[in-house]
Order: structure tokens, then sequence, then C-alpha cells
């Protein structure tokens, strides 16, 4: 387990000091929570009455909180963000793999980086490359001439097809299908026939990728993921689709395809995006919101039905449904006047 001096991270998170600098933590914890040898950090003003009765070894706080403050203090403008970096110096979490396994089939002609790790049963197949640093997890599959940047880590089980380039330092969790085939039929009289996918995907730098999560690849032009995208759990990207850099899409959205999102765009959880519609920069879309159109102003957009009891819920529907009734008599109102 890590354990980091005050002043040794004063120094990663550009914090001022409060307090003893050579005591050590060796984990964050929840203020209401945390005791001897743990860090917390106070962003919710609702905590602020647990601060003066912490028991942490230090707190990260805003200068205004200081005050109250009966432990070391890293003060910083940003007690959110430097929790984020904290919480990385201090990191646990084991690679996917630690050395190239005996088990694992690695084609003759992979180009393997320096220090590249390969867990058990994984599969890379002919024309593969690996940067430095890459992290292969046990039972992954990677397909022919795939491109792998350097300091990326694959957990056990992801499925990466043929022809699919993933930039430096991405993260890219377990069960995740990456390059499958798009959604691309034709009908014959009933009959569905199937449209080869002939494009790739593109996968940027610094772009982390939840379990569970399928990226489809490009029907003709390749689908594209620009650098510091990160993806949720259980997300259905389609063909051709294209993220921008620095958005985020929470759990069980799903985009159909040709749908081009700006950068630094917010997609809540559950929200569906229909096909071939262009959504611009800055826009956020709260949870199981239903994009059916594109959205050319930037702003925040919803569509989702808050939660009701039951009997207010059956009231909303029922009057729902006389929606149009009620449209056509107060129509014929208006030409009476």
């Amino acid at each position: 387990m890590p354990n980091k001096t005050l002043a040794e991270l004063a120094t990663i998170i550009g914090g001022e000091l409060h307090g003893d600098g050579d005591c050590t933590v060796s984990s964050v914890a929840a203020m209401d929570k945390a005791g001897a040898g743990q860090i917390t950090f106070l962003t919710n003003a609702k905590y602020r009455k647990h601060l003066s009765e912490c028991k942490a070894s230090a707190v990260l706080i805003k200068a205004s909180e200081l005050e109250v403050c009966q432990t070391n203090a890293l003060v910083v403008d940003d007690p959110y963000l430097a929790y984020a970096l904290v919480a990385q110096a201090l990191d646990i979490t084991p690679k996917p793999a630690s050395c190239i396994e005996a088990t694992a089939a690695v084609a003759d002609d992979v180009i393997l980086g320096i220090d590249v790790c390969i867990g058990h049963h994984a599969v890379i197949e002919t024309g593969v490359e690996l940067g430095d640093n890459v992290v292969i997890g046990a039972g992954c599959f990677i397909g022919k001439n795939t491109k792998i940047g350097a300091d990326t880590k694959i957990w056990a089980n992801t499925t990466i097809y043929h022809d699919v380039n993933i930039g430096k330092s991405c993260l890219i969790q377990a069960n995740t299908v990456i390059g499958a085939d798009g959604f691309g039929y034709a009908n014959n009289r009933g009959e569905w026939v199937k449209i080869p996918q002939v494009g790739g995907v593109i996968i940027g730098n610094r772009v982390e990728i939840g379990s569970c999560t399928t990226i489809d690849r490009g029907a003709l032009d390749d689908t594209v993921i620009e650098d510091n995208v990160i993806l949720d759990n259980h997300i259905q990207i389609a063909h051709n689709v294209h993220i921008g850099y620095g958005t985020a899409m929470a759990g069980s959205s799903t985009i159909a395809g040709s749908v081009t999102i700006g950068k630094y765009c917010i997609i809540g959880g559950a929200t569906v995006i229909n096909g071939h519609i262009e959504i611009t920069d800055g826009v956020t879309i709260t949870g199981m919101g239903m994009v059916m159109r594109s959205i050319p102003e930037k702003g925040v957009y919803s569509s989702g039905i808050p939660l009701q009891t039951n009997k207010e819920w059956r009231k909303t529907a029922a009057r729902t449904l006389k929606i149009d009734n009620m449209y056509r008599r107060l129509k014929a109102l208006e030409k009476k006047q």
C-alpha cells in the first residue's frame, strides 16, 4: 500500500500545507468515516458540520474552511479535483496483467513495445501493434491489424475486432466490445440482406470506456471517439458515430448510427439519440433524454418524465391521452372568436 507524506501530496496537487508535512497517509475516505492514516475532502456543504470532529490525518479544503478544521489541511481551490489527484497517487488497483503469460496466444508478427503485459489465454492476432507499457487482461481478443497506443490498459475478456486504432493512455474496462459490425441491412421483399461493415474504429488518447460498452465499426467510414472522452458502462455506440473531444456519457445510453456529437457535451444516463443528427459543442442532456432532432445551440436539454407516485402518474397518463382531443376543442373555440 503506497504511503505519501502531506508535503509530497502538497507538491502533487499544488496545495498549501497547514500542519505536519511529515504526516503520512495511505488512503482516501469519506469525511464522516475517515480515521488516522487517511485523507478526506470537503466539497459538499452538508458535510461541513463534520469538519470540526473529523478524525482523518488530513483534509483537502478551500481556504474559507480552514478556521473550522482541527487537523492537518491541504488548502486548494478545487478540493474535488485535488481528491482525484490524491486518489491517483494512492491508487492500489492492480494491473490487468503483470507479464506475458505462457498461455497467451500471440501471433509471430505482432509488434510489441517495451514492458507489454498480456494475461492468461488472451489472443493477439497477426498484424497487431502494441505500444510501450500496454497491458492486455486475461481472455482478451485483439483482432488482425489493430493498433493500441502506449500506456493503454485493457481489462479481462474485452474483444477488439480487426482494424481498430486505439490511442495512448486509454483505459478499457472488462467485457467491452470494440469494432463489431454495425446494424446494416437491406430488405429484399421481407428477407434481410446483410451489408458488410468495412469501416473501422478510431479511438483517441486518454479515452476511458466502461465495462460492457459496445462501439460498432463504421459501415464505410470509421466510427470516431476523440481524445479525452469518457464513456460509462453498458453504452451502445452505433456505426459511423463521431464523438468530440472531452464529451462524457453516462451508463445505458444509446446512440444510433451516423450521429455527430460535439466537444464537451454531457450525456445523462439512459439517453437515446436518434440517427443521422448533429449535436453541437457544450450540450448537456439530462438523464432519460430522447433526442429526435439535431441540437444546434449549446445548453441544457431534458425530456425524461420525473418519477411520481403511481396515483399521480396514472392521472398524468390519463390526461396525456386526452391532449389531442383537448387541442382540437381549443382550436375550435379559437375559430369561433
